[in-house]
């Protein structure tokens, strides 16, 4: 762990502030591994961890407290037997923006896809729409912004990349990340347990189909 802030985040809550992003999981992982039963839920982010907490159970200086113990303390790896399962994707390299990527790389659209598909993912945290990860462990050739202009539509199960992350989007929605593929894999189900089929610190393994 290389350095944090703890910023107040309202009454019941501390933000933490992380030096780099590889240090989120490690956060998390240290946060959740040690528990608190005033600890109300752990959320991570591309940079930062939030803290909340039943503030009638705990003072916010106990808490910043805790925090920076746990912290302290922390391993950066986890204990193999709390690793979550790695979850298989088999992906269809067809995307709308796959040549126009392999373009803008240098690359040849096999070689895209070879990088894209061979790289270990990590869900580095959830957000934008229910079941969406953000995937760190892109390879750095392919890193390229976001469309300027979102689409208005992307259909479900499209596998996406956007600057660091790469990502699949579990349902129609409007969007501005480049198209490589797409997966029928369903990633929220309400009568699913847990519905999310990618949670953060799940390894995630990309196959083409």
């Amino acid at each position: 762990m290389t350095g944090w802030r703890l910023l107040p985040y309202g009454q019941s809550a501390v933000l933490v502030e992380l030096a780099s992003p590889a240090d989120v999981l490690p956060a998390r992982n240290a946060l959740v591994a040690q528990g608190h039963p005033a600890v109300l839920a752990v959320v991570p982010a591309a940079r930062t961890v939030l803290v909340q907490i039943d503030p009638d159970a705990l003072a916010m200086a106990e808490l910043r407290a805790w925090i920076d113990e746990c912290l302290r303390t922390a391993d950066a790896g986890v204990a193999a037997a709390d690793r979550p399962e790695p979850v298989e994707l088999a992906v269809r390299y067809d995307g709308a923006d796959l040549d126009s990527v392999a373009r803008r790389c240098g690359l040849s659209v096999a070689e895209v896809v070879r990088r894209h598909s061979t790289a270990e993912y990590t869900v580095q945290f959830c957000g934008f729409a229910p079941g969406f990860g953000y995937l760190s462990g892109l390879d750095p050739l392919l890193r390229l912004p976001r469309l300027a202009s979102p689409r208005p539509l992307v259909p479900a199960g499209s596998v996406a990349i956007a600057g660091e992350f790469t990502g699949v989007y579990p349902r129609s929605s409007p969007g501005g990340w480049l198209l490589l593929g797409s997966t029928d894999a369903v990633l929220f189900d309400l009568d699913r347990d847990p519905p999310a089929l990618l949670r953060p610190g799940t390894p995630v393994r990309l196959h083409p189909a």
